[in-house]
């Protein structure tokens, strides 16, 4: 029994590690769609989801410097969304493999 627990357990941390990945992935995606299809950058909700997006991005905002915003905002945001979902599989697969 003590066994069956355990390893349910970690099927439970190993879904709640790729949720959350999921969960900022989809910030990034959202971001990006706001961006690209023209969302009034003034509204509370553009700025909430700007103000989760920007942190979640790490590193990434600035990489590319296409010279096209939208673009730049597609690749470095998108990156950064691909970047979670990765990162959190392989933490996910480690917990429930250990």
């Amino acid at each position: 029994m003590s066994r069956l627990r355990t390893s349910s357990g970690r099927g439970t941390a190993s879904r709640v590690i790729s949720g959350i990945g999921a969960l900022f992935a989809f910030i990034e995606v959202l971001y990006i769609l706001m961006i690209v299809l023209g969302a009034n950058q003034g509204n509370a909700f553009f700025k909430f989801v700007q103000s989760l997006a920007e942190p979640l991005a790490l590193f990434f905002p600035g990489l590319f410097a296409t010279g096209n915003y939208n673009l730049d905002v597609f690749l470095n945001y998108g990156l950064a969304a691909v970047f979670w979902l990765v990162v959190t599989g392989l933490l996910a697969r480690a917990v429930s493999r250990y």
